[in-house]
């Protein structure tokens, strides 16, 4: 199956048809996903919409006024996520550097790289292509965890994170002309949907292999 397939037959599934197709990500083009693809590290996602809530809350709504609060005072505010020292330490971290560097989120979304970006304490491949994706709206395919299993599932396996990317990627672009017949979509849309069918997917299924198979035959 390859990766049009897989997002064409994910898609007849209807598992996104609220206000959050196609994007998925609740903050996509925004500068909270930087903060965000940090808070999701290790946790649940309902943990990092309740430390953002935290953050808004307090005031703290705005690079400017993270940047200008007390690293303790994030900290206690993303508590809910997990690590949250660390985590703190990160946010503030990333935000000076796109500060330093590119001057604004906008400057950042427009000219960052991805190699800028794993140059960044606690920036990995997920938490990189996820800014990319759904910060930046850059036509890259984030893989997680759930991507790795579901693709086990289907008989596939791959030796690290940049062939599976790879994967899926040249099958969609290979074949982007028969997805937007039926997902009219732009491409750096369609990454951030397809990452989002896979992760509603995965998060429905109770039972493995099987069922993935005959649900996506």
């Amino acid at each position: 199956m390859s990766g049009a397939d897989l997002l064409l037959a994910l898609h007849a599934l209807g598992l996104i048809t609220d206000d959050r197709y196609p994007r998925w990500w609740r903050h996509y083009g925004e500068w909270w996903v930087a903060i965000e693809a940090i808070l999701t590290q290790q946790t649940r996602w309902e943990k990092v919409e309740a430390s953002v809530n935290n953050l808004v809350q307090i005031g703290l709504d705005t690079p400017a006024k993270l940047l200008g609060a007390e690293v303790w005072t994030i900290a206690q505010a993303i508590a809910p996520a997990g690590f949250y020292n660390q985590k703190a330490d990160r946010i503030v971290r990333l935000l000076r550097a796109i500060e330093r560097d590119f001057g604004s989120f906008e400057g950042f979304a427009g000219e960052v790289s991805r190699e800028w970006l794993l140059e960044q304490k606690g920036i990995g491949f997920e938490s990189a292509d996820s800014i990319l994706c759904y910060g930046c709206r850059r036509a890259v395919m984030v893989v997680d965890s759930y991507t790795q299993r579901l693709l086990s599932a289907l008989g596939n396996e791959f030796d690290d994170y940049n062939e599976l990317q790879s994967y899926l990627m040249n099958g969609v672009e290979s074949e982007f002309d028969r997805i937007y017949k039926i997902v009219p979509i732009e491409l750096e849309l369609t990454y951030a949907y397809f990452h989002g069918l896979i992760v509603e997917f995965c998060k429905k299924q109770k039972r493995g292999a099987i069922v993935a198979r005959d649900l996506l035959r």
